[in-house]
């Protein structure tokens, strides 16, 4: 009978802490690293020759969506192609507990046009056997999971299973309805939640209701938010994500408030780069500098993927906070087709491109109109001599605007026309900076699991390696690890991951750097592989040799095994 599990041969150990890389092996044994480095008597069931490859802690991603997801695909592709051992479900307030029997569908709804997941995909692989928040978090200790999670509270579910649907969107709780959220919350972190979410986005949200109308949380009042913050410092555990863009200033003001009332950590969504002002990052990092001077524990969660969009007018929804745009963005194809070409609409949505907010929206989510690439025209003939040209350049040819060519082109090929946009950051000093420059941000938000039909965030993590790290070399590979697992599993509440360490679970990536990097083009790959017939993009990775969860193997050279030896963390703990 062998004595180890699995014995990962002289490879390069970067073992999460900014210890220097050094050769050495790695045993595992019954889910633990039973031996770091060294020589020890025994000998494995398996040994992987790591000669020339990198091991290092899975890689931990604070901010997904697979709340749906992880119910179909226990690996909660394609961040576990890209070696995440570990996610956060529950972010931004979104999720489904607690949730009433009779509101399950209008819950699923909920998440069709804010998270672009497709409702018939949630009809056909969600299946429901919860209704509390501890009977969701034994529903989901019980499902197959090829990664481990943790789960924050989704806020807007609880708002609407306490105050009903109309009311949690018209009003704030009053001392009754506050005081039964703080008792379920309270009650869900008995059961092992690990802190809150919540997005605050206002009366215009950018990312709505399936019917327009803001999310719940959106329009949430400041004190019944605090009344959260509350139960977690009473507890003094727990952690809150939040992602709020209304009013910059008085935004950063509510989250020191928040911060200072809850007296625990809270992650800042998003901190993003620009390619040529660095003042776009800094600002935020400098913010968060003063706050931690103040004692308030703030991490920046940053957005560090080489990745745009590619998008159609049928099904996209970062353009919603404009007026404008939200005016014919919602209902049957022919009749948003009719209102676009209403002629007062058309004058409007031109007015509205020219102002500075607008134009803003569109740089921030999708890219500045001009910029975009015509990148499908629904196997139109007349249409194919657009492809692969900017709007930009066919306006000036054809002597529009640029928000018309994209009305005109969108329209005749029946809404299904694609444009693919820039992407957000080329610069790697900036991006660079963006990480190393502060003890507290973080790379990722993914998104996984969300807006899977024309955003591609779930491979950031093999970016990051690739283009920081190998291309350019601007962050070492001791600090990435640090910042791709350490961080992030300290920040969220994650206990015993992130790190390589003797007696630690062995959630583990071997690869190859130099090999390391992700396939397909820049608008990815399309896949029809989700329940209900529906499809979505992909990026695939190469140069993985392992991805080990809980001492098992769950990718090898890139292939599943199939195994499920995910956890549910409860209180980030298993």
């Amino acid at each position: 009978m062998a004595d180890f599990d699995i014995h990962i041969k002289g490879g390069t150990i970067v073992d999460g802490t900014r210890v220097p890389r050094y050769r050495g092996d790695v045993w595992i044994r019954n889910g633990r690293i039973a031996h770091l480095g060294g020589r020890v008597p025994g000998f494995a069931s398996r040994t992987i020759d790591a000669d020339g490859l990198v091991v290092a802690p899975g890689f931990v991603d604070l901010h997904t969506h697979y709340d749906a997801q992880i119910r179909w695909d226990p690996w909660c592709t394609y961040s576990g192609w890209h070696g995440v051992t570990s996610v956060v479900l529950g972010n931004c307030g979104f999720g489904f507990a607690p949730v009433k029997p009779e509101y399950r569908e209008r819950s699923m709804l909920t998440m069709t046009r804010n998270e672009a997941i497709p409702i018939e995909t949630m009809r056909a692989g969600m299946k429901w056997d919860w209704e509390t928040i501890p009977e969701y978090l034994d529903s989901l200790e019980r499902a197959p999971k090829g990664v481990n999670c943790i789960q924050y509270l989704p806020t807007a579910a609880l708002m609407v299973y306490v105050m009903g649907l109309e009311a949690a969107k018209s009003r704030p709780a009053t001392e009754a309805e506050q005081a039964e959220m703080r008792r379920l919350f309270d009650q869900g972190m008995d059961a092992g939640l690990c802190g809150f979410s919540i997005q605050r986005l206002g009366p215009n949200s950018p990312q709505p209701d399936f019917d327009g109308t803001p999310m719940v949380t959106d329009t949430m009042s400041d004190e019944d938010i605090l009344n959260l913050a509350r139960v977690l410092r009473e507890r003094d555990e727990g952690i809150i994500q939040i992602t709020q863009v209304i009013n910059p200033k008085a935004d950063l003001a509510f989250q020191e408030r928040l911060a200072e009332e809850a007296r625990r950590p809270v992650l800042y969504n998003v901190i993003a780069a620009d390619t040529k002002n660095p003042r776009i990052h800094r600002r935020s990092m400098e913010w968060i500098e003063r706050c931690r001077a103040r004692g308030l524990e703030m991490f920046g969660q940053s957005f560090t993927m080489r990745s745009g969009f590619s998008f159609s007018l049928e099904g996209w929804n970062f353009w919603d906070g404009i007026p404008a745009w939200r005016a014919v963005m919602f209902g049957p194809v022919a009749e948003r087709i009719a209102r676009m070409k209403d002629p007062a609409w058309r004058e409007r949505v031109i007015r509205e491109s020219e102002e500075h907010r607008v134009r803003e929206v569109y740089k921030a989510n999708g890219g500045a109109l001009h910029t975009l690439i015509v990148q499908w025209v629904n196997d139109r003939p007349e249409l194919e001599k657009y492809v692969g040209r900017s709007i930009g350049d066919i306006a000036r040819e054809e002597t529009k605007q640029p928000v018309e060519v994209m009305i005109d082109l969108s329209i005749a090929g029946a809404l299904k026309t694609e444009f693919r946009g820039p992407v957000p950051c080329s610069n790697p000093e900036h991006m660079a900076e963006l990480i190393t420059g502060s003890p507290y941000t973080i790379p990722g938000v993914s998104d996984g699991g969300a807006h899977m039909k024309y955003f591609l965030g779930g491979a950031y993590t093999t970016d990051f390696l690739q283009w920081l790290v190998r291309d350019e070399q601007r962050v070492t590979l001791e600090e990435a690890h640090y910042r791709l697992s350490a961080l992030p599993a300290h920040a969220a509440g994650f206990r015993d991951r992130g790190t390589l360490r003797e007696g630690g679970w062995a959630d583990l990536v071997v690869y190859d750097l130099n090999q390391l990097g992700v396939e397909g083009e820049l608008a990815g790959e399309i896949v029809h592989d989700l329940p209900g017939g529906e499809w979505r993009r992909v990026q695939r990775a190469r140069g993985y040799r392992a991805i080990i969860v809980n001492g098992e193997l769950t990718f090898e050279d890139g292939k599943p095994t199939g195994a499920t030896p995910g956890k549910l963390l409860r209180h980030g703990r298993g």
